[in-house]
C-alpha cells in the first residue's frame, strides 16, 4: 500500500493507502472508534469497526493523545468531512502509546502553553498560523525574486550599531572586540544594492528592548530590500505592491487556516492599492484632534515619535494600510535622507497596518553625501572607524537610494488576526521568555 499524506487523500478515494502519524484526539461511539490522526499536512478521520476486527479495536482504544502510529485502510469519500474523506482502518502499527501528554483538550494559561510551546505547536490554532507565516515568507521572497531583486543576506555578528546603541545584544567574539547581534542588515544592503541595483536580505534580527507589549519581541524576521537609484516614493510604491501581494496569496492559499482562526476575511479582501499617504504633519493633526475628542489619554505634539496607542489610533482612522511619512529626523536613524526644502524632515515612511496592528514596514531614502553623513555619525556619538566600509559607499560610486524593512511576525499577527506575536513565530523569544 502506499504511503500519501493526508493533503492527498482525495486522489485516493477507493484506494488502500498507510498513511503515518500522530493521533491528535479520539472519540468512540459503541462499536466504531473515531481516530483523528495528524501528519503534519492535515487531519483526517480514521474510523475503526470493532466486530471487523476486535483486537485492532482494543489497541486503537488504547492510545494515548500524540501517540506515534502507522494506519493503513480504505479512503472514502465523505461529505461531512471538513477535508471530504474519511479512512476505514485495516490495520494498525504503534510507534510509541503515549501516556499524560500534558495538552490536553481543556483549557491552558498561556504560561503553561508557552513553557510547552514545543508541544503546543501541534495544535490546531497553531498550525494555520505558522501555515500561514510559511505563505507570508514564501509570497515575500516570491514578489522579491520575480521583480529582479538578488537575496544577499546580511551578516548576524556586526562590528557597529544601525539602529541605535540601546538596543544592542553585546556578545564576546573571540580576541576581538566586542561584536553586536545585527539589529537591522540595512546598512550591508545599501552595499550589495550598490553590487546588483537591487537585492534583500531576509533572516532574524536582535532588539534588546525592555518590552512586554503584544507587538514585541527580542528575536523576529525582517526582510529588507534596497534599491540604487531610488526615492522615498519608490520605496512606499514597493512596499505597498509588496503587500497586496503577499495578503493575496494568503487569501488565495490559506482561506481554510483563516477560517479556523475564525478571521474576518472580508477585512483583507479591501486590501488593494493605492494606500492611503499622510505626512507627519498630517498625523500630528489626527493624534491632537483625537486627543481633544477625548479618544487619546496623552495629547500628541510635534517631534515626538508614534507609541502603541498613537499608531492605533491613526490605522483606525482607515480602512487600509496606512503610510505615514516625513518624519522629523530628530527621530529618525543618522542615514535618512533630508527633505531639501525643510532639513528638519527626514526622507523616511512608516506603514501603519489596519485594526491597531502597529508598524509593519519601516525605510526611506537613505543619504548620499559623504561630508553630510561624516557630520552625521560625529553628532550621534557612533564610532568613524567602524563605519569608514559604510562611507566608502559614498566614496565610490554613490547615489540616491533607498529600501525598507518588513516585519514577518507583526505581518502576520495582522493577517491571522491574532492579539500578541508570540504565536507567529515557533519559538518566541520575549523579554521574560528564554525557553523552549
Amino acid at each position: 500500500m502506499n504511503q500519501v499524506y493526508v493533503n492527498e487523500l482525495k486522489n485516493h478515494i477507493g484506494e488502500e493507502v498507510t498513511l503515518k502519524g500522530w493521533l491528535y484526539n479520539s472519540r468512540s461511539s459503541g462499536k466504531l472508534l473515531f481516530l483523528l490522526v495528524r501528519d503534519g499536512t492535515g487531519i483526517v478521520q480514521c474510523v475503526v469497526f470493532k466486530p471487523n476486527n476486535e483486537s485492532l479495536f482494543e489497541t486503537a482504544k488504547s492510545l494515548g493523545q500524540e501517540s506515534s502510529i502507522i494506519v493503513r485502510g480504505k479512503v472514502r469519500e465523505d461529505a461531512r468531512s471538513p477535508i471530504g474523506v474519511e479512512l476505514e482502518v485495516t490495520d494498525l502499527e504503534v510507534i510509541q502509546n503515549v501516556e499524560g501528554y500534558p495538552i490536553t483538550p481543556k483549557e491552558h494559561g498561556t504560561e503553561f502553553l508557552m513553557d510547552h510551546r514545543h508541544l503546543w505547536i501541534r495544535s490546531r490554532r497553531q498550525h494555520a498560523i505558522l501555515r500561514i507565516r510559511h505563505t507570508v515568507v514564501k509570497a515575500t521572497r516570491d514578489f522579491l525574486d520575480n521583480r529582479g531583486f538578488i537575496l544577499a543576506d546580511a551578516p548576524i555578528f556586526t562590528p557597529n550599531a544601525c539602529e541605535g546603541t540601546t538596543t544592542l545584544f553585546e556578545v564576546n567574539y573571540f580576541d576581538h572586540d566586542k561584536a553586536y547581534l545585527t539589529q537591522s542588515g540595512q546598512l550591508y544592503n545599501e552595499a550589495t544594492a550598490a553590487a546588483f541595483g537591487r537585492s534583500y536580505c531576509f533572516g532574524p534580527v536582535f532588539r534588546a528592548e525592555r518590552s512586554k507589549t503584544r507587538r514585541h519581541l527580542t528575536e523576529f524576521w525582517m526582510v529588507e530590500p534596497e534599491m540604487a537609484y531610488a526615492t522615498l516614493d519608490d520605496v512606499m510604491n514597493l512596499a505597498e505592491e509588496m503587500v497586496c501581494y503577499v495578503v493575496e496569496r494568503v487569501l488565495e492559499e490559506r482561506r481554510d487556516d483563516l477560517k479556523t482562526l475564525e478571521r474576518d476575511v472580508s477585512k483583507l479582501e479591501r486590501i488593494k492599492a493605492p494606500f492611503p499617504r499622510i505626512h507627519y504633519d498630517e498625523a500630528v493633526k489626527i493624534l491632537q484632534d483625537g486627543y481633544e475628542k477625548g479618544a487619546l489619554e496623552n495629547k500628541f505634539e510635534w517631534g515626538g515619535d508614534f507609541g502603541a496607542p498613537d499608531e492605533t489610533y491613526l490605522s483606525s482612522q482607515f480602512e487600509l494600510p496606512v503610510f505615514v511619512h516625513h518624519f522629523p529626523a530628530s527621530i529618525k536613524a543618522f542615514y535618512f535622507e533630508r527633505d531639501k526644502e525643510r532639513p528638519e524632515l527626514a526622507l523616511g515612511a512608516d506603514l501603519l497596518a489596519p485594526e491597531g496592528y502597529g508598524e509593519i514596514v519601516g525605510g526611506g531614502q537613505r543619504a548620499f553625501d559623504l561630508e553630510f553623513l561624516e557630520k552625521q555619525i560625529a553628532e550621534h556619538n557612533l564610532p568613524r572607524e567602524a563605519f569608514e566600509w559604510y562611507l566608502d559607499l559614498r566614496r565610490y560610486g554613490s547615489v540616491p537610494h533607498a529600501g525598507f524593512g518588513m516585519g514577518i511576525e507583526r505581518c502576520v499577527a495582522w493577517i491571522c488576526g491574532i492579539e500578541h506575536v508570540r504565536e507567529t513565530i515557533p519559538f518566541p523569544r520575549m523579554l521574560y521568555r528564554l525557553r523552549p
